[in-house]
């Protein structure tokens, strides 16, 4: 006998096996499984009652609290499909997705509200906005969310889901165009979960912080997985690095996730070396190459377990982890980091992940061969919505087409060595920006760099490093190229160094390189590169 395979499902199971226990900590409020089920189904009553069914579009605009987590499962139960939005994007961007997205209702945040009011008058299909108040002031016009659940029946349905079915479409971070939005199915996010749940080790016992926006790739499966199991999830409003690491004390966080810049941020917070976290909790990082340096730090000042993570949203979006073996645990702590800043191995049950040369054939093992990332299987997206061209670049011949290079090591472990446009051609010289970047955290006085291609008369390219300094650290060109040539092959070392006091990131915290590049690029004709 067949069911569908669907992460709503967890919910069930968890009231059915967890009712009393507490589900979520949102602030100073909490809501035991029994209550979260009941908040959910009043949610699906009340849209249904307004209107909205199976094969809607119904887009959320709202940051890490408990009403995010309750519209995953009451909009997916009742067969529509949720549109996350991110809520750092400018406002046209905001706009463009809500109407690329086809998205016939909003839920939002009053924090955000001043936005939709202004481009509300251009949103041609947007029929009703139900807005969550938070204490901001709000002159939107729009149906109160926990009014409509009040006055909303809580009785519970048998969904009818087909496993194929979308019930998310996330769009992109926009690293370098227009966000697309990737179409995942129920299938994809129960089979990601699954991933999440046994490559994290996630049990019933554990509290989840949610420190990585549960709009980016649905918190990683967050959201499911940690529902399945019937652990408690704490809510985060906002990621500040001293309240984060508070409420890792209070609540005895024993697992978060995070991108490197939230690890970067966390290790240099003040008085972070005071904290002490004796329990060990495991933090899965992922969106960037991590630098050695940073997981070194992670783990030494907090007794954290850094979990190296890695995929894109078009993947639900876990492809590999950086299994741990008992022999990495003999080694130095920096080599140890290392080896976790790679990429991994294929999860259990995602499907075939490897990494091809340009005519298709594997790379050889052997830590040096360069080739793109590629992987088939059960987490794979049915598609970009409305972009059939963009799909067809992106899967060819049964296969996803990452656009992350990478070797592969002796013993199977594939290691990104940079983005396909990433990678600084100098001379005839493939030069990784991910490896410099990595030697130059190592630095003591450097809290954040990212390196790009810029032109060079003679070399065609060379790279140029973008520094953050750490607060009151002062630092020459000079000596940071000197502490460099003692460290790097000579063509490996930035030409140019620029000092500023911030780089420019996506919401998850993904380095934006091409808005470096184009203003080093801006006034030529093409790029070598």
């Amino acid at each position: 006998m067949l069911t569908p395979l669907t992460p709503i499902d967890f919910k069930r199971r968890a009231r059915k096996l967890y009712p009393g226990k507490t589900a979520i900590i949102d602030g100073l409020s909490s809501w035991t499984y029994e209550e979260f089920d009941r908040r959910t189904w009043q949610l699906t009553n009340g849209l249904q009652n307004l209107g909205f069914g199976s094969g809607d579009h119904i887009a959320v605009m709202l940051p890490n609290i408990h009403e995010m987590i309750e519209c995953f499962y009451g909009i997916g139960q009742m067969g529509a499909i949720m549109v996350p939005l991110n809520v750092r994007l400018a406002e046209d961007e905001v706009h463009y997705i809500l109407e690329h997205s086809d998205a016939s209702a909003l839920i939002v945040d009053s924090e955000y509200s001043h936005m939709i009011h202004r481009i509300r008058p251009r949103l041609t299909q947007i029929r009703t906005i139900i807005q969550v108040a938070s204490g901001f002031s709000s002159e939107l016009q729009a149906l109160d969310y926990e009014e409509l659940l009040q006055r909303s029946s809580d009785a519970a349905f048998e969904p009818a889901i087909d496993e194929n079915q979308p019930i998310t479409i996330n769009y992109t971070s926009g690293t370098t165009s227009r966000p697309k939005g990737v179409i995942l199915t129920h299938r994809n996010n129960y089979i990601n979960a699954a991933d999440f749940l046994f490559h994290l080790k996630v049990t019933h016992e554990d509290v989840y912080l949610h420190t990585l926006p549960m709009f980016h790739a649905n918190g990683w499966g967050g959201v499911w997985a940690l529902t399945a199991v019937g652990a408690t999830q704490v809510c985060l409003r906002k990621m500040e690095p001293v309240t984060t690491l508070n409420l890792f004390v209070e609540h005895k966080v024993t697992l978060a996730c995070g991108a490197p810049t939230v690890l970067n941020m966390l290790i240099n917070a003040p008085g972070a070396e005071q904290v002490k976290m004796d329990w060990h909790p495991r933090m899965a990082t992922a969106g960037s190459p991590p630098p050695a340096a940073v997981i070194d730090r992670v783990q030494q000042l907090f007794g954290m377990e850094v979990i190296h993570v890695y995929g894109l949203t078009e993947v639900s979006p876990f492809i590999t982890y950086c299994e741990w073996r008992n022999e990495f645990s003999l080694l130095p702590s920096d080599q140890q980091a290392r080896i976790k800043a790679r990429q991994g191995v294929e999860m259990l049950f995602n499907g075939e992940t490897k990494v091809v040369k340009q005519d298709g054939s594997d790379v050889e093992w052997n830590g040096t061969d360069i080739g793109e990332i590629v992987t088939r299987g059960n987490v794979v997206m049915e598609g970009y919505y409305k972009q059939p061209e963009e799909t067809a670049k992106a899967i060819r011949n049964g296969w996803f087409y990452s656009g992350d290079l990478a070797v592969v090591h002796p013993d199977g472990y594939i290691e990104i060595v940079d983005r396909s446009k990433d990678v600084i051609i100098s001379g005839g010289e493939n030069v990784s920006s991910v490896e410099v970047e990595g030697m130059l955290y190592q630095h003591p006085d450097i809290l954040e760099v990212g390196v790009v291609a810029i032109p060079d008369q003679k070399w065609g390219e060379v790279p140029k490093a973008f520094v953050v300094l750490k607060p009151g650290k002062v630092l020459d060109e000079s000596a940071l190229r000197e502490w460099c040539r003692e460290r790097m092959t000579h063509f490996k070392v930035p030409k140019a160094f620029e000092f500023v006091d911030a780089l420019p990131r996506t919401a998850t915290g993904k380095l934006q390189k091409y808005v470096l590049r184009d203003k080093e690029w801006k006034d030529r004709p093409k790029f070598v590169n």
